[in-house]
C-alpha cells in the first residue's frame, strides 16, 4: 500500500545498523509492505543482511562517528559524556534535516535517547513529518551501567528521555512490562510489537551445515596458540578435506551427522557488562569436572589420553562441548585472556564474528542456544532468543522479570539464575548426545513451535495499523 504524500520513510539508528537487527526489519517492511522509499541514517561498521542491501527502495546513509577515545583519559569522562553528544546532535541534524529527501515517518531506534530523540523530534517539526519511537530498552538505565544509578548524568538523562518520548507521534515496544511503564509512569502509549524472526531464519539442511563447517573449519579446527579437545589430532579435517568437517562427513554424495561429534552450543554477545560471561566460563567448568567425576577419572588422567580416545572414535555418555561465541564489544578481549587460562578436558570455545549470512545458518546447525542476557531495565527481551527460535534452536536463559514473556520453561527452553544451574542444565540435556537425549529433542521441537512466527506478520498486525493511523492524521 501507499503511505503519506511523499512515499518515503526514515529509520534512525545512532549506531552500527549491521548490529541493529530490529531496525534492518522495519526497513524491510517498509519498503516491501508499505511501499516505501526507505533512508537509513545511521552508522557503518557491520554489514547489514544482504536482504537490506539489495532492496531498490532502501538507502543507507552511514554518517561520521566521534572517535574512540584511549582508555588513559579517564578523567576527561564527564567532559566527553557532553561533548560527544553535541558531536553527534549536529551530523545527525545535517543527516536528517538536509541530506535525505524529507519523509512521511521518522522511526527512531532508542536507546540510545541523547541527543536522538531531541534532533528526530526537532528534524520532524522542521519537516512536517510524523515522529515515531521504537523503545528497545531505557536510555538512562544503560548509562547507570557505567556511571552508577545516583550520577546526576542519570537523571539528567531519564529526564531528557521522558521528556522528547512524550513528544512522539506514536510509540512501539518490545514487551507487555515494557508498555505498562510507559503508560503508568511516563505518561506515553505504545504498541507492543514483539520480536519475530525474518524468514532467513529456518533450519539449516544438512548440506548447508557440511558447507558452513567447511567455512568455518579452519576457525575451529586452528585457532591461533589453542589446543584442546575440538582441534587435537584434526590437522586432517576440514580445509584439507572438504568431505570432512567436526561435526560431517560427506560419503557419496550425502552429508551425515558424525556420531562422535561435539555438541555445538552458540551464545551471541555484545561483550557489555549487562551480560556476565562469568556465569558461562564457571558452567563449562563445572561440567567439565561432574563428567570426570561421573566416569571415574581422577587427576591423573592427563588431557592428552582422553583426547586420543575421542580422535580413535570413542563415545562417552556425556559429549564434549564446543561453545562458539559471536559477536564484538568492549570486554571480549579480556574474556578471551580468561578462556585461554582454562584448563578443559571435554570443553572448548571459539569466538568469532559471522556474516549476516552465515549467523542464521550456525544457529540452525547448534543443538543448544545460551543467553546472558540480563536487561539494564529488566523490561526489553533478548531478540537473539527470537533469532535462536527462528531456526528451531532451544535456549538455557537467565532468568529475569519478563523473560517468561519469551521462554516457555520446559517447553521451548530453560532458565538459570547461576553457573551451577546452567551446569545442571547442560548434564541433563546432553546426557546420551546425540542419540538418546531426549530432554534436549523435547526443547527443539517447542522451539521450532515458537519460531513459527515471523515479523513480518507481527510487524503487519501491530505496526502498520499504528504508522497508518498517525500518517493519515498529519495529512489532515
Amino acid at each position: 500500500m501507499k503511505m503519506g504524500k511523499r512515499g518515503r520513510a526514515c529509520v534512525v539508528v545512532l549506531g552500527d545498523i549491521g548490529r541493529s537487527p530490529r531496525m534492518q526489519y522495519h526497513a524491510l517492511s517498509l519498503a516491501r509492505q508499505a511501499s516505501l522509499q526507505v533512508d537509513i541514517v545511521a552508522y557503518g561498521g557491520s554489514e547489514p543482511h544482504i536482504a537490506v542491501l539489495e532492496n531498490q527502495s532502501i538507502h543507507i546513509h552511514k554518517m561520521k562517528q566521534w572517535l574512540t577515545m584511549p582508555p588513559g583519559l579517564k578523567v576527561l569522562k564527564p567532559l566527553i559524556l557532553i561533548l560527544k553528544p553535541l558531536f553527534q546532535l549536529l551530523v545527525l541534524l545535517w543527516y536528517i534535516c538536509f541530506k535525505v529527501p524529507a519523509p512521511d515517518v521518522f522511526i527512531v531506534q532508542n536507546p540510545p535517547s541523547v541527543p536522538t530523540l531531541m534532533a528526530v523530534k526537532w528534524a520532524s517539526w522542521l519537516r512536517n513529518s510524523i515522529f515515531i519511537i521504537d523503545w528497545h530498552n531505557f536510555g538512562y538505565t544503560l548509562l547507570a551501567l557505567s556511571v552508577g544509578r545516583n550520577s546526576r548524568f542519570v537523571a539528567v538523562y531519564r529526564w531528557f528521555e521522558r521528556r522528547y518520548g512524550k513528544m512522539a507521534n506514536g510509540s512501539l515496544c518490545v514487551t507487555r512490562a515494557m508498555q505498562h511503564e510507559l503508560a503508568e509512569n511516563w505518561g506515553i502509549k505504545a504498541t507492543v510489537l514483539y520480536d519475530q524472526p525474518p524468514e532467513f531464519f529456518h533450519p539449516t539442511s544438512l548440506e548447508e551445515k557440511h558447507q558452513l563447517f567447511c567455512r568455518l573449519d579452519k576457525q575451529m579446527t586452528q585457532p591461533q596458540d589453542v589446543r584442546d579437545c575440538v582441534n587435537y589430532g584434526a590437522l586432517s579435517v576440514g580445509s584439507h578435506n572438504l568431505k570432512e568437517t567436526l561435526f560431517t562427513n560427506l560419503v557419496d554424495g550425502h552429508v551425515l551427522l558424525r556420531s562422535n561429534r561435539p555438541a555445538l552450543v552458540v551464545s551471541s554477545t555484545s561483550w557489555t557488562p549487562d551480560e556476565d560471561f562469568s556465569i558461562l566460563l564457571e558452567a563449562a567448568v563445572m561440567y567439565d569436572r561432574r563428567v570426570a567425576a561421573i566416569l571415574n577419572e581422577d587427576d591423573s588422567v592427563k588431557e592428552e589420553i582422553i583426547w586420543n580416545d575421542i580422535s580413535a572414535g570413542k563415545r562417552y555418555l556425556y559429549p564434549r562441548l564446543l561453545f562458539i561465541i559471536t559477536g564484538k564489544g568492549p570486554e571480549k578481549e579480556k574474556y578471551e585472556k580468561k578462556i585461554r587460562r582454562l584448563k578443559l578436558k571435554r570443553v572448548a570455545f571459539r569466538t568469532m564474528w559471522l556474516t549476516a549470512e552465515d549467523y542464521p545458518l550456525l544457529l540452525g546447525s547448534a543443538d543448544l542456544g545460551v543467553c546472558l542476557h540480563t536487561s539494564s531495565s529488566g523490561l526489553d527481551l533478548p531478540m537473539k532468543v527470537v533469532d535462536m527460535f527462528g531456526c528451531g534452536l532451544p535456549v538455557c536463559a537467565v532468568a529475569y522479570s519478563c523473560i517468561k514473556e519469551l521462554v516457555n520453561v520446559d517447553k521451548n527452553g530453560l532458565l538459570f539464575s547461576s553457573s551451577s544451574e546452567l551446569a545442571d542444565e547442560l548434564m541433563m540435556m546432553f546426557k546420551g548426545f546425540p542419540d538418546e537425549c531426549h530432554a534436549l529433542n523435547l526443547l527443539k521441537d517447542g522451539a521450532l513451535e515458537a519460531g513459527s512466527s515471523r515479523w513480518s506478520s507481527e510487524w503487519e498486525e501491530h505496526a502498520l495499523p499504528l504508522l497508518t493511523k498517525v500518517v493519515s492524521a498529519n495529512l489532515r
